[in-house]
């Protein structure tokens, strides 16, 4: 978790600069995505606050204060925060990558319904290496437990050192799959927090598992939970992510 971000998304003299490949909507950055960031500078689990949209291409800096707390943002606010925390999450056992390939037959973008198909994640009109392409589907049978799964195949333009996925795109498969757990309407929301641990690496061209489910929630907010497995079956990374509703303009 200690390896300092890759050069596309330079760190620089404290300075953060997301690449527009890494969007989620067109204009910001992918939220999982900006939490695996900060999460590159933590010792252990943390706790993410996206409190606005984040820019691309832009330098944004990056600070740590005395508790080992971080914070993004740009020159005019604050913009995303990150402090040490611990994670309760009980996983279930790993969905098969077959189980998981055929819940992808039922993504809900296949059928042109996507709100942001460039997303870095699940966006639909991202090329095959150029994005995640996280299709995440309900399992079958069809409610059982409210467990939704996407296969993923880390491609090697995900790489970091010896062959394995950097932990910011770790924390990104993380982020959407939550999303569709929760998605029981059109109504558009944004990930507004995200506490994840990365606990073991993942390795380029291994036929992964993500899982994701409800937790709840009321009003405008909704609770998801996601985790990552390796081909054996491990864990090897999990979270829980609070998904706000947008306010009608």
């Amino acid at each position: 978790m200690r390896e300092p971000p890759a050069t596309h998304a330079a760190a620089l003299l404290g300075e953060l600069v997301i690449a527009p490949r890494f969007c989620g909507p067109p204009d910001a950055g992918n939220g999982g995505y900006v939490a695996g960031l900060l999460a590159g500078y933590a010792a252990g689990p943390v706790d993410v606050r996206l409190l606005r949209p984040l820019p691309l291409g832009v330098p944004l800096a990056l600070t740590r204060d005395a508790a080992d707390g971080l914070a993004l943002s740009d020159a005019a606010m604050l913009l995303a925060t990150a402090t040490p925390a611990a994670l309760e999450l009980a996983v279930p056992p790993a969905p098969s990558f077959a189980a998981a390939t055929e819940a992808a037959l039922g993504y809900a973008a296949i059928a042109g319904e996507h709100a942001a198909p460039r997303c870095f994640v699940c966006g639909p009109a991202r090329a095959p290496g150029d994005g995640l392409r996280l299709a995440t589907g309900a399992l079958a049978p069809a409610g059982a437990g409210g467990l939704h799964a996407a296969p993923w195949v880390p491609d090697a333009s995900l790489a970091g050192t010896r062959g394995r996925v950097r932990p910011e795109f770790v924390a990104a498969a993380l982020d959407c799959p939550g999303y569709f757990a929760i998605a029981d309407d059109a109504r558009m929301r944004v990930l507004g927090r995200m506490s994840l641990a990365i606990e073991a690496p993942v390795a380029v061209g291994e036929r992964c598992v993500v899982a994701a489910w409800s937790l709840g929630g009321a009003g405008r907010k909704r609770d998801a939970a996601t985790a990552v497995y390796a081909a054996s079956g491990q864990c090897v990374a999990r979270a829980v992510a609070t998904w706000l509703e947008l306010r009608s303009a």
